[in-house]
């Protein structure tokens, strides 16, 4: 797969670069787990960037590519399932969108217009009202929600499902690429300047290569999603999706004990990418359920010819 940008991505990225950039600092008198980002939202609605996926010049990997890069803000807004997910859908659907997967609680349910219902085999869409979702508190530094009732439900075909998935491992792997990037930003920074033994804590060979493999790991699932993002192939989600789970659970080990303690309070941030990791960590059946689909759209053939033997 060719990495380099055309004119059209490029000018969109250096776009959605300035505006990142305007959202890039915390602010001080935030202490709380979820930093939500209402302008941004707002900024990407008035200038449509919530279509781009739909925009021939510049398709699902620019979408993915943005995706990637504002997850990597401290704060957070729907943007992956809308950017993503929505437009292969083929119907105008309300945003935000949220997933509510066998009826637990869910990213942004508590205000979503568009639900993407999850019933074991089964995906469908529903629009809930005021009295049908609820907010519920978390640590995971996302506004969680959750189904108080049961609003009708238009149950997808199964290929209508199986199409909705593919995206929505796209999305997973695209948004844990940027969180992961910025734990790493965020950690990189914090051992330049702790020292101990007189001396900064990134000159240790040892934490220099744990942050290299980091860096690998991170560098490999953005290529992943992107390379998903570019064939919208099953299989190619599914390996995506599960890189992104698998890495991210290493990663945020390894960043929090770099970081010791510091890196469990408020001051230094890093719970605002770690801890959006977490959440995406169980997502569509976890690294199982993405070690499944890999096998069912990656190994179909010799499978069966095994289970043919």
């Amino acid at each position: 797969m060719n990495f380099t940008l055309t004119s059209d991505q490029a000018a969109l990225s250096s776009a959605i670069e300035r505006l990142a950039v305007r959202f890039d600092v915390k602010p001080t008198d935030f202490h709380g787990f979820a930093l939500e980002a209402h302008e941004l939202e707002q900024e990407l609605k008035n200038g449509e960037y919530f279509d781009i996926a739909a925009i021939p010049e510049l398709g699902p990997v620019s979408a993915a590519l943005v995706v990637e890069r504002l997850a990597r803000l401290p704060c957070t807004a729907e943007i992956a399932l809308s950017m993503l997910v929505r437009p292969q859908l083929g119907i105008e659907l309300p945003r935000p969108l949220a997933v509510v997967e066998n009826a637990r609680p869910g990213r942004f349910v508590a205000t979503a217009k568009t639900l993407i219902i999850i019933e074991g085999d089964k995906l469908g869409i529903a629009h809930p009202g005021a009295d049908d979702i609820q907010a519920v508190e978390s640590l995971y530094a996302y506004p969680m929600g959750r189904l108080t009732s049961s609003p009708p439900v238009r149950w997808l075909s199964p290929d209508e499902a199986a199409n909705v998935r593919t995206w929505l491992r796209v999305a997973c792997a695209a948004e844990i690429a940027g969180l992961m990037q910025a734990a790493i930003d965020s950690t990189v920074e914090y051992l330049s300047v702790r020292k101990q033994f007189g001396r900064p804590l990134g000159t240790f060979q040892a934490l220099r290569h744990r942050m290299a493999e980091c860096a690998v790991l991170s560098g490999g699932v953005r290529r992943l999603a992107l390379k998903a993002a570019w064939t919208g192939d099953a299989g190619d989600a599914a390996l995506a999706a599960l890189h992104a789970q698998d890495s991210a659970t290493r990663v945020n080990y390894d960043v929090h004990q770099m970081t010791g303690a510091m890196g469990m309070t408020l001051e230094l941030s890093l719970h605002l990418w770690t801890y959006r990791m977490k959440a995406l960590l169980s997502e569509l059946g976890g690294r199982s359920g993405q070690a499944t689909a890999v096998a069912l759209h990656c190994f179909e053939h010799s499978v069966g010819s095994a289970h043919g033997r």
